[in-house]
């Protein structure tokens, strides 16, 4: 695309089908390797990526040569299939459908890849389900309740 200068921040969160815990530390950072990789591969950036065992946040420098649903279509079918084919899981592994999208300044990034780096830290004080709430409300998003992520029971 000659001529054409963009700089979009995206950010993403999705989820663990059912909002299971099964990322765990043993092989989430090459699960964030395999993820970015990825990325990568279709000519966008990671600026960050973190998570909890129930869910990933990623940070994205984005071209505009692609969807963003098209990208978190290959971010999410290749990551499990490469979970299940190293089975880290017992049973199958799959992502919940859907996912967050939220747009930064650059300004913003710095703040943004701060929050996304201490994830661990942030869950200790609220939950997944308050965090994406407080996400969706902070950007004005118009969301229907009934499609908001469960709480694991």
């Amino acid at each position: 695309m000659a001529n054409t200068y963009t700089q979009i921040h995206i950010h993403t969160i999705f989820a663990v089908q059912n909002r299971q815990s099964l990322i765990r530390n043993d092989w989430c950072d090459d699960l964030y390797k395999y993820i970015t990789g990825i990325v990568q591969n279709h000519n966008h950036k990671v600026l960050q990526i973190n998570g909890m065992p129930d869910h990933v946040h990623l940070l994205l420098g984005f071209r505009p040569t692609q969807s963003l649903s098209e990208l978190m279509k290959y971010v999410k079918q290749d990551s499990t299939k490469w979970i299940n084919q190293n089975a880290f899981v017992n049973g199958r592994f799959s992502w919940q459908e859907g996912y967050g999208a939220f747009s930064h300044s650059r300004a913003q990034v710095p703040q943004v890849v701060k929050y996304i780096q201490n994830q661990e830290e942030h869950h200790k004080k609220r939950s997944f389900r308050e965090e994406y709430l407080d996400l969706l409300e902070k950007f004005e998003v118009d969301y229907d309740e009934r499609f908001i992520f469960k709480p694991v029971t």
